[in-house]
């Protein structure tokens, strides 16, 4: 376990001092060691990174802040919407997972597996058909099926790319033109299953993992809307009349979106769709030798195709005949048992709910209440939870939520869960401060609910990362900021840091002895650590 600080003002006092700056290293007996006395066994002691936090910052999509799960705001034991097999959504913030038409078919929810599937075929099937009977863009025919052919998001479902908002977004009139387009000279190959248009992500630009959930939600929404009352009956919650897409139905109301509530099977859920990563498609055709010779034989070197840079090369080979496309759509259907992995969760979607719903109580912090609104008392916030995170990482066993059969998550898990630690904590001493994150991971952004607008951010990176880029581009960060920059890189080890932290300390250094400053570094070792018996 080690803690680095390098105080901004402090930095900058020994710097006008006439001084070198030193970093200061608190090792695991709180030790005090300046930087020249770690120089030559760095690596058995030393474990330090950053990364471009602001950079990220701005670029970032959506951001979720005061998360509150279904299961929270009804007062019910997640095991028990667990065991019916389905989500437990965040009411004001979307999940960034999305429904696959490709797993409809093996779904192991009766109601998907029967009536959803039967959802998906008629309603493409309309399409389909007034599709075959067009003659020209935009005629009878072509506007009944553009009428049919839904994009736009349902809230209900707390779904998609969408962050701290389940309002709902749009597609544009000419992308689903575009969509249909592609889906008309489909059918003009002679391909009548309706089926075809779990492909279109991957054959027509501007289709992203969102709108190919969108799209099947609303094919298959009796079916949800099904699910859903059976799920409230059998969890005993109040339900209300409700509206969606022209349906009416008693569902459960989400009170902090004032909107009805979906919930949907976890076995249809994928953390990308099939259709918007080809490698995936690839990948299952290649395990399969009588489709891979197939694919073959009719389009030969498609497999070499990037999916983003190559899309329009995808297209012209996959609508080149009817038993190419066959070829294909067989092969994603490869894929229709590869729902998300919830046991183990590389992406960090359970162990999000997991912590959001226990670690408080089970390890109780009290956080002293903030005196004033500032950036002293802001710090003195974030610190305590950064170290109480340390702690539950490093002696409480917690870092077992991080790896999954020997090997540790990926980074946003990381990410995901101190967002959601840092959540419970400042909920259960109901503080006035808020931390707020991308739906994807990212930093943790803290701040006042009001009165003082700046923020404190952490940044979350796993030692497998890319430490060195990080740490480069948040010096520049800091060397560019008008004023000081309030954060704290946490870098997770779980291993393989050692040849990057060479470069990184060499950066701190320079950084330190040019400009006097450097951002706060906080380092929680997260290695699996041999039982008790194996010592």
């Amino acid at each position: 376990m080690l803690l680095l600080r390098a105080s901004v003002r402090q930095s900058i006092q020994t710097k006008a001092a006439g001084e070198s700056a030193p970093f200061l290293l608190f090792g695991p007996t709180n030790q005090v060691l300046r930087s020249e006395q770690v120089a030559g066994n760095h690596p058995k002691i030393v474990h330090a990174a950053l990364s471009g936090i602001f950079r990220w910052f701005c670029l970032t999509m959506g951001r979720i802040k005061d998360p509150r799960l279904f299961s929270q705001q009804f007062g019910i034991d997640p095991s028990k919407i667990s065991s019916l097999g389905l989500l437990d959504p965040i009411l004001n913030g979307d999940t960034r997972l999305f429904i696959d038409p490709v797993l409809l078919r093996s779904s192991r929810n009766s109601i998907i597996a029967t009536e959803g599937l039967k959802n998906f075929a008629d309603h493409y099937g309309s399409i389909i058909r007034l599709l075959s009977n067009s003659g020209s863009h935009n005629d009878l025919a072509w506007r009944n099926a553009a009428r049919l052919f839904r994009l736009n998001e349902l809230p209900a479902l707390c779904l998609g790319f969408g962050g701290d908002t389940t309002r709902g977004r749009s597609v544009d009139n000419a992308t689903q033109a575009r969509i249909l387009q592609t889906a008309k000279e489909i059918v003009d190959l002679g391909i009548r299953d309706p089926e075809l248009f779990s492909l279109l992500g991957l054959l027509e630009s501007g289709v992203g993992p969102d709108t190919i959930g969108d799209m099947t939600a609303h094919a298959i929404l009796p079916a949800l809307i099904k699910i859903t009352i059976h799920a409230a009956g059998e969890l005993d919650v109040r339900v209300k009349d409700a509206h969606i897409d022209g349906y009416e139905a008693k569902l459960p109301h989400n009170v902090l979106s004032d909107k009805p509530l979906l919930l949907v099977p976890l076995d249809i859920l994928r953390d990308l769709p099939v259709a918007s990563d080809w490698s995936d498609i690839s990948r299952a055709a290649h395990e399969n030798r009588v489709i891979r010779d197939r694919v073959n034989a009719l389009i030969g070197d498609i497999w070499r195709l990037k999916l983003k840079e190559q899309k329009d090369q995808i297209r012209t080979s996959a609508l080149s005949s009817a038993d190419a496309f066959r070829a294909i759509l067989d092969a994603a259907y490869q894929l229709s048992d590869d729902s998300y992995d919830f046991k183990s969760d590389p992406e960090g979607h359970r162990i999000f709910r997991e912590a959001l719903e226990t670690i408080a109580s089970r390890f109780p912090l009290k956080i002293v209440q903030p005196t004033s609104k500032n950036g002293s008392e802001l710090r003195k916030v974030v610190v305590q939870l950064v170290d109480h995170f340390k702690m539950l990482i490093e002696s409480n066993g917690i870092n077992y939520l991080l790896w999954d059969s020997g090997k540790p998550r990926k980074e946003r898990a990381a990410q995901r869960l101190f967002f959601a630690i840092a959540d419970a904590y400042c909920k259960a001493n109901n503080i006035e401060i808020s931390p707020e994150a991308d739906s994807g991971g990212g930093p943790v952004d803290f701040k006042f609910s009001s009165g003082y607008s700046d923020r404190f951010l952490v940044e979350i990176k796993l030692s497998t990362g890319k430490v060195v880029h990080g740490y480069s581009t948040q010096l520049k960060v800091y060397e560019e900021a008008e004023k000081t920059v309030n954060s704290i890189f946490l870098i997770v080890d779980v291993g393989g840091l050692d040849r990057k932290l060479e470069s990184v300390l060499k950066l701190r250094n320079e950084s330190l002895s040019s400009s006097g400053i450097a951002p706060d570094i906080v380092i929680v070792d997260a290695k699996q650590k041999p039982s008790a018996s194996k010592r």
